[in-house]
């Protein structure tokens, strides 16, 4: 059945960056399949479901680039530490301990937070066990995603926390070849080796090479977040982490390194001339206390950047609202205050995200064909600017997640006045409690 919907404006996100006032969206078996002039268009011979917010604001959904999900269960128990011992004390022992029941109930939880967030298609790294639970909650909740398990074999930092090459190897091949292009297309594969130091050169360069029986795949991994990892890599392997990855053919468009903090010259320009794509973490990288990324020169340089909450643990919210304001907030101190605005920070939300994902024909924009991922938000309220004069600085600087009514992933509603259509809060909240209970009575430390 088709539907229209009528909102106070609709924020395109097109190429030039058009807000629509006086319109409506057509939507069909989820496609976006006309944007009518209602000044030309009698809505009255309209036969279909007629959806009216009038007094809501019309915005592609969010996507983010880089996302743990199963670390979700965790947040708030890793706090004031940097990268290598909050991985040690912290987040190996703890995703160690993940059984079935408790890795659904991470999952749940941080499904729930993004699309009440407004996101609507996340890369997600997994854990090593048990990735087959993530992909049954991210088709349960209608989420559109690339996802794939954690790979290690090596870990020296935890060494409970590893399995072997072949192990690694043959349990990925086994999940794209079951999950790649899984619910409608909705659900791709994202081989995740997890960082250098946890993964031998046969695993980095052995799953880069399964991608070319998954079309449309990515691979997703950590580059360059703090210095005490760059110093280990370079005693490893002699050469800086993205220098290291282009000597083993890593780098290139379907590949996309979070982080990217702590980069020279030489490696600003193979980032360039492979197209690899920066998945920016803001909250993540200042809580860690890693660094901020020269976002400014990557997007001079025309290298692709897009958005990502991290973890809760590294984060403790998986809010795109948040990594949008930190992320232009941050470089203002450093670069002026022209540098990274409300628009620019806007698309690497939305659009940039897409183009990451080779999902830019799909989504991340609201245009004619393409798929109907839409967020609506209600800016009548006393946190956002009270006259419309920028509406992307009301969405980069003063809304967040309490500003979201309604969101909808490829047709279907998914969140409602607020709330989720997926889960029962109340419920989530015990049951999650609950497991992590069981979990942190199982966890093991060095």
């Amino acid at each position: 059945m088709k539907k229209i919907i009528i909102p106070k404006e609709i924020i395109t996100v097109n190429e030039n960056n058009e807000i629509l006032r006086n319109h409506a969206l057509e939507i069909e078996n989820g496609v976006i399949t006309n944007i009518l002039d209602l000044e030309e268009y009698n809505i009255e011979n309209f036969d279909g479901e007629i959806l009216n917010f009038r007094n809501l604001t019309l915005i592609p959904g969010f996507v983010q680039t880089h996302v743990h999900l199963c670390q979700t269960l965790f947040r708030g128990l890793a706090e004031d530490m940097e990268l290598l011992d909050w991985l040690q004390q912290k987040i190996f022992p703890y995703e160690n301990s993940h059984n079935l029941a408790s890795l659904k109930m991470s999952a749940q939880l941080g499904i729930n937070e993004l699309q009440k967030g407004g996101t609507t298609t996340l890369l997600d790294m997994g854990t090593i066990r048990h990735e087959e639970i993530i992909f049954e909650e991210l088709k349960k909740s209608n989420m559109r995603a690339i996802a794939g398990k954690c790979m290690m074999d090596i870990n020296e930092l935890y060494p409970a926390f590893i399995e072997s090459t072949k192990d690694s190897l043959d349990y990925t091949y086994n999940l794209a070849k079951e999950f790649h292009n899984s619910n409608n297309g909705m659900l791709k594969y994202g081989f995740a080796p997890r960082f250098v130091l946890s993964c031998s050169e046969e695993l980095l360069t052995e799953s880069k090479n399964m991608m070319k029986d998954f079309e449309g795949s990515i691979y997703h991994t950590h580059s360059s977040e703090n210095k005490s990892e760059i110093e280990a890599v370079k005693k490893m392997h002699n050469m800086e982490n993205i220098e290291y990855f282009n000597s083993i053919d890593i780098l290139g468009e379907h590949t996309v390194l979070a982080h990217c903090i702590h980069v020279n010259d030489n490696e600003i320009n193979l980032l360039k001339n492979t197209n690899t794509r920066i998945s920016h973490c803001p909250s993540s990288n200042l809580k860690l206390g890693s660094g901020i990324a020269n976002i400014p020169k990557y997007l001079k340089e025309n290298i692709s950047v897009s958005l990502g909450a991290d973890g809760a643990p590294c984060n403790n919210n998986l809010s795109q609202f948040t990594e949008m304001r930190l992320a232009s907030l941050i470089q203002k101190p450093i670069h002026g205050p022209t540098a990274m605005d409300s628009l620019t920070v806007f698309r690497l939300a939305t659009i940039e995200g897409a183009r990451a994902l080779h999902l830019e024909n799909e989504i991340g924009s609201i245009e004619i064909g393409k798929k109907a991922d839409l967020v609506l938000l209600n800016f009548e309220k006393p946190n956002v600017t009270l006259i419309d004069e920028n509406v992307y600085s009301s969405i980069i600087f003063s809304a967040n997640s309490d500003n979201v009514e309604n969101v909808m992933i490829e047709g279907k509603w998914v969140v409602k006045n607020g709330e989720s259509l997926n889960y029962d809060e109340d419920e989530l909240y015990r049951n999650s409690k609950l497991e992590l209970e069981k979990l942190l009575k199982r966890v093991k430390v060095n």
